[in-house]
């Protein structure tokens, strides 16, 4: 990732959201960055946007993208292009709509619409999302194509479309007028604003997107954007009632600005996804590949991404850790969250939490049980001391699922000495602790069997909480001491490890262990 982006502000509900784009007023120096970074060595630093000196004597444009809401259903965009070089410059501002291609995969083949219903308006037609519209002020010229690939790129005879999904592109930068249809309508448009920009100054685009008509989009679009941006001053005064410094203030309210904007629409449903498109042959490599014992996973929500800017993607490990900075601003969010990941879509019906897209049966550390207990101590001194209790009781109820699961599965030998996978701490090393060892055997962690230890004492002060009320939890909770009492004596005896005070004298006979005090040394030991 090169592009230089920053998120600047951002509500728990996105009724005001800010960020900035710094865009190079030359061309982007793709090719400069690739060849330069192949020649490097490892030895040598990543090579960046900023070593190229396409920012130099402040050659950039600062664009500025802000997002209202008048309504749930009723959007205001609104970009702002400071010049920020010393000569006049000319800039392409092109916002675009478009709708996701269902229509290409035979099973339903009802197609939506985009058309230019009048000048700068686009409408929009979707069979069950109804009606919206898309207003641009100024009156840019609309560009029109479809949705769809371009199938001659990849070797193929095009299925009978003549406007690709890059033709907004290639009418740009190729100058192929033919690219897009002259007739306004499509599955994918965009406004095209072109400015010329002065040293110094700033030129504005505002849109709105909505499902009301109006007669004056624009109208009120000012004192609306004030209102909300008013609305999250007195929001985040009081989220930082006990930060004084600015700058501290500053830096805290763009880390969470970087979080809200990092939630996502996440849809994948596995089942459909191995058996392939009704349109299309049938993708029989699938059937015994990645993720094809995960047939009962089928997500359609909002979830918070690790890496929005690669490609969507969640992981149980990332989202555990997301949810406390979340908890600081939307606690309903957070809590969601965590009930999210244990609910009949996304655990396994063995206990298993998903571990990220690509390989969901992988094992990443467990520390659901911990973020659980710390959101729910946070809401409960937000709410006064009131405990969200059916909350905790919910994900507990879920969560000893997982626990039997390492319980059953990454405990070969049954010695309370754990196996484990992609577990956060030493991600890269001698060995792919996700994969089988090259010579056979099995890799037991000395992280793996302390993130069980850590899961068991979790567990047991949910349920100490939970039998405040419900004395049944009682039991529960002696049971997970228990669990870790065999995990500690384990580590400390049962493992073959000899420990002598003072004399660091050690001795380890599991495959390969790394400890937190060895981070990056495979096969090392040290008593800690």
């Amino acid at each position: 990732m090169k592009e230089q982006y920053y998120y600047l502000d951002s509500t728990p509900t996105h009724s005001y959201m800010k960020m900035l784009y710094k865009y190079p007023q030359h061309a982007f120096p793709y090719e400069k960055l690739l060849a330069e970074n192949g020649r490097r060595t490892r030895l040598e630093p990543e090579y960046e946007l900023l070593d190229t000196g396409i920012f130099d004597e402040s050659r950039y444009f600062d664009v500025f993208i802000e997002y209202a809401k008048a309504a749930p259903d009723d959007v205001l965009v609104r970009i702002t292009a400071h010049n920020r070089g010393p000569e006049a410059a000319t800039l392409h501002v092109l916002p675009q709509l478009w709708f996701r291609n269902t229509w290409a995969w035979g099973n339903d083949d009802r197609r939506p619409e985009l058309r230019q219903v009048a000048a700068g308006v686009v409408q929009a037609t979707h069979s069950e999302l109804g009606q919206y519209q898309l207003y641009s002020d100024q009156e840019p010229e609309l560009l029109f194509c479809e949705n769809e690939t371009n199938t001659s790129l990849l070797g193929r005879q095009p299925a009978g479309e003549s406007y690709f999904k890059d033709g907004i592109n290639d009418y740009l930068v190729g100058g192929r007028q033919k690219a897009v249809n002259l007739a306004r309508t499509g599955t994918k448009a965009a406004a095209h604003y072109v400015f010329t920009i002065a040293p110094g100054e700033a030129q504005v685009v505002r849109l709105r997107l909505s499902q009301p008509v109006h007669d004056t989009p624009f109208a009120n679009f000012d004192e609306l954007f004030a209102t909300r941006q008013q609305e999250a001053e007195v929001f985040y005064e009081c989220v930082q009632e006990g930060v004084a410094d600015p700058d501290a203030r500053n830096v805290q309210r763009q880390a969470f600005a970087g979080m809200l904007w990092s939630k996502q629409f996440y849809c994948y449903d596995v089942s459909q996804w191995l058996d392939g498109d009704p349109a299309w042959p049938a993708p029989k490599e699938r059937q015994k590949g990645r993720n094809s014992s995960w047939r009962h996973l089928h997500n359609a929500d909002i979830i918070s991404m690790p890496d929005k800017w690669e490609y969507p993607w969640y992981a149980a490990w990332d989202l555990a850790f997301h949810c406390l900075p979340l908890a600081m601003v939307d606690a309903s969010f957070a809590k969601q969250q965590l009930r999210l990941l244990t609910q009949d879509g996304y655990l396994h019906p063995n206990g298993q939490m998903p571990a990220y897209e690509w390989k969901f049966e992988d094992v990443n550390a467990p520390v659901h049980a911990w973020a659980t207990w710390r959101v729910y101590q946070m809401d409960r001194k937000l709410n006064g001391g009131n405990g969200d209790t059916p909350f905790l009781e919910a994900v507990f109820q879920k969560l000893v699922m997982t626990f039997t699961w390492w319980v059953n599965r990454k405990d070969h030998d049954e010695r309370n000495i754990f196996e484990g996978g992609f577990l956060g701490m030493d991600n890269i090393g001698v060995f792919d602790r996700s994969a089988p060892l090259p010579t056979g055997g099995k890799i037991e962690q000395s992280d793996g069997t302390s993130w069980m230890a850590m899961f068991a004492l979790n567990l047991m002060r949910m349920a100490l909480e939970l039998a405040k009320t419900n004395p049944v939890y009682q039991e529960m909770a002696s049971k997970f001491f228990e669990h870790f009492l065999h995990i500690a004596y384990a580590m400390t005896r049962g493992a073959g490890a000899i420990l002598t005070s003072g004399t660091r004298k050690t001795s380890f006979t599991t495959t390969c262990c790394t400890p937190p005090t060895t981070r990056g040394r495979a096969c090392a030991f040290a008593p800690w």
